[in-house]
């Protein structure tokens, strides 16, 4: 049980991760403080998707195998006499003074998302009043859906430790935080006027969202991946075991609710299962990266969507390359990073062609592609 004075200590933390944000958000030159205020979180939760990939993947999720303390403590340095007990019984499990500081770092930047998130809805509430209702960058639904939203994916971060690295819910904690990102990528993407972009635009509308699905599907495969640790049951590429279609255990791979290294039935999983679980990730990159790749080739014949067509296909084609130089070198550390960092960048990127292909929708409400035309004809042309 988490005494009141850990809790204020452990929230003192979070704070302090904001106060570094807010200094750099207000000694900025930048005169739009709220704008700032907003990319900073966003690019603070990037970093702590990327931090959150390296806590997994140097398996310290269970550093402090309590919540939110470190064995009731606020930091590792108090606790430091459990947390050398554990280690001597295990020296390689997953308790060390390492892997518990790893943790609670990650919590830390965590809690100071959670605080910058409370800020961006105070802040956008008083503006949004102060303007009478009509600032349309100031709405605070957004910013009161990320503060529900920041508060789920703390409550799956409890889960995680507290269900010992249940596979389904390290991967719904994973996609949470993916959602998040891409939701602040959007309330950013409110906060300036974006040129016109052509009417044509307004097709792209729902394959940009079926690409954006397609990727937030594979995110989570990439996740069951990681969480049942079956990164090498491929270790040969493009085969898998040296064949087109290895053995495999889909049922058992695929079954959601069980324990970590386990099947439903309490069993140890089965190498086949791992297969089957990378083997699916494997194949379904290339159906995603195909469609994507279809989505960038039409957005790129379109008026003000080249950017960020190209952003996306450098992305897609490096994001590839991170996951075949993953399995061939035997998934080093840091490109099993990278990689989780780069479908991170993905995200945002995809949110950005959507954001961009409704522009021409939210110009013209209720108008069809030919009587938008007539609309924007006037509106100058612009590739940013």
């Amino acid at each position: 049980m988490v005494d009141s004075g850990t809790l204020f200590q452990l929230g003192s933390k979070g704070i302090f991760v904001a106060l570094l944000a807010f200094v750099i958000v207000w000694s900025s030159k930048d005169p739009d403080k709220y704008r700032k205020l907003v990319w900073v979180t966003l690019f603070l939760t990037f970093d702590v998707i990327m931090f959150g990939a390296f806590t997994r993947l140097t398996d310290s999720g269970l550093g402090c195998p309590d919540w939110p303390g470190c064995y009731g403590h606020a930091n590792p340095l108090q606790a430091m006499e459990h947390i050398r007990a554990a280690e001597a019984l295990m020296p390689d499990g997953p308790v060390t003074v390492m892997k518990a500081w790893v943790e609670m770092i990650h919590r830390y930047l965590a809690m100071g998302i959670g605080v910058l998130i409370i800020a961006i809805v105070v802040i956008s509430w008083r503006f949004w009043l102060q303007s009478g209702r009509s600032v349309h960058k100031f709405s605070p639904h957004f910013p009161v859906a990320l503060l529900i939203f920041v508060c789920i994916q703390g409550a799956f971060g409890a889960w995680t430790v507290t269900m010992k690295l249940q596979p389904v819910i390290v991967t719904i904690h994973l996609l949470l935080g993916m959602t998040l990102l891409g939701m602040l990528a959007w309330v950013g993407a409110r906060q300036k006027e974006h040129p016109p972009v052509a009417a044509a635009a307004y097709a792209l509308r729902i394959p940009a969202l079926i690409a954006l699905i397609l990727l937030s599907f594979q995110i989570a495969l990439g996740g069951w991946v990681s969480t049942n640790y079956a990164a090498l049951a491929c270790s040969d590429f493009p085969l898998c075991h040296g064949a087109v279609i290895p053995q495999m255990d889909f049922e058992n791979g695929f079954t959601l609710w069980r324990s970590l290294g386990m099947t439903a039935d309490g069993e140890y999983l089965p190498f086949p299962a791992l297969t089957a679980i990378h083997w699916t990730h494997r194949v379904f990159a290339f159906v995603m990266a195909g469609y994507i790749a279809w989505v960038c080739y039409k957005a790129y014949k379109i008026e003000g969507l080249q950017t960020i067509a190209r952003g996306v296909l450098a992305a897609l084609a490096l994001q590839i390359t991170i996951g075949i130089a993953t399995v061939s070198l035997k998934w080093p550390l840091a490109l099993a990073v990278a990689h989780n960092g780069c479908a991170a960048l993905l995200v945002l990127l995809l949110v950005m062609l959507n954001y961009k292909a409704r522009i021409p929708g939210a110009a013209g409400t209720n108008r069809g592609p030919d009587q938008l035309d007539t609309r924007l004809s006037a509106a100058p042309n612009d590739n940013a």
